[in-house]
């Protein structure tokens, strides 16, 4: 009997109740491989914690971490930090892993020791599990795009909860670094691909739900100044040169930003929601109008302002 798992899967959780449990069961019944599941309850204020305890006390794989809020780059540090498998595997909570996702990650690093990260291909549905697109990579698209240093050509897996990759690894290249409250993914998979190879499997073993509250959602501008100076790190560290400069400029330009006055911090979040409900609607708008006028509409009711919404509804009426 193995006395530690072969695959340790990391996620962080901050009031996720709603599509929980579903996240959870879609690990705890991957077969053929021994795995713990850490989950960080990130100071969660709906009744995630107790879900999460009701698993944990029917399923003793399941390790659950209470903590107050940091955000998820602390999250995960802390409960990469807690795994005892040989290889780690990042799940986002209110995504699922399909069925042998787990199994055949794990059998690549097995059968591969210059492989250091595996991913999947990933299918992506809409807030009420509407199927919207997926993503799939092979090994040579993934390697390539990690190779790149400019906004406009890097490429990483298909989603953030799509890998799986060696704790030694992980270790070797510093893990996490809270320097990056966003894109803490890029900066890893950036320093990851530089000591070992990347594979991408085409195989849909992932699906990852869009939502409006997410980071991506809601901080893509602060996401895309992160990019900029994770790839101004990785141009120093492959020519040579220390990334600490870089590494300063950021935390001075992430220091001044400063909080928002409440008020503006509404607005904004009122205008990023628009924002992803009218992107959602245009991906429904050929297959599935009717779904796609809701979108349009729930992105109106967000920001009655939001013109692009409003042209949207409109080019969708008279195309009927």
């Amino acid at each position: 009997m193995n006395t530690y798992p072969e695959v340790s899967i990391v996620m962080s959780v901050y009031n996720g109740a709603s599509r929980l449990a579903a996240t959870l069961d879609s690990i705890l019944t991957q077969e053929g491989v021994a795995l713990e599941f850490i989950v960080v309850n990130d100071g969660s204020t709906d009744t995630s914690g107790r879900i999460l305890n009701d698993y944990a006390s029917r399923d003793s794989r399941l390790r659950i971490i209470h903590q107050e809020n940091t955000g998820l780059t602390r999250a995960l540090i802390r409960g990469c930090d807690a795994a005892r498998g040989e290889f780690i595997a990042r799940q986002d909570a209110g995504d699922v892993s399909l069925p042998g996702r787990l199994a055949r990650q794990r059998v690549i690093l097995d059968a591969e020791p210059a492989v250091v990260m595996v991913s999947c291909a990933t299918r992506f549905v809409g807030p009420s599990d509407e199927e919207l697109y997926m993503v799939a990579q092979l090994s040579e698209e993934l390697e390539k795009g990690l190779r790149q240093l400019t906004i406009e050509k890097v490429r990483g897996p298909s989603h953030h909860g799509s890998t799986m990759f060696r704790r030694s690894t992980y270790e070797q290249v510093g893990g996490y670094r809270a320097a990056f409250p966003v894109a803490q993914d890029l900066d890893l998979w950036m320093r990851v691909s530089e000591v070992g190879r990347c594979v991408a499997t085409p195989e849909m073993l992932y699906q990852a739900k869009l939502a409006p509250g997410s980071i991506s959602a809601i901080r893509r501008d602060e996401q895309l100044r992160a990019a900029h100076s994770i790839l101004a790190c990785a141009a120093a560290r492959r020519a040579g040169k220390s990334e600490a400069e870089h590494l300063s400029r950021w935390q001075i330009e992430l220091a001044g930003v400063g909080p928002r006055a409440a008020g503006g911090r509404r607005r904004s979040a009122d205008s990023e929601h628009a924002r992803f409900y009218y992107s959602i609607a245009g991906l429904l708008r050929q297959n599935r109008p009717e779904c796609s006028r809701f979108y349009y509409w729930k992105s109106i009711r967000c920001w009655v302002l939001y013109a692009p919404a409003w042209a949207g509804l409109v080019r969708l009426m008279i195309s009927r």
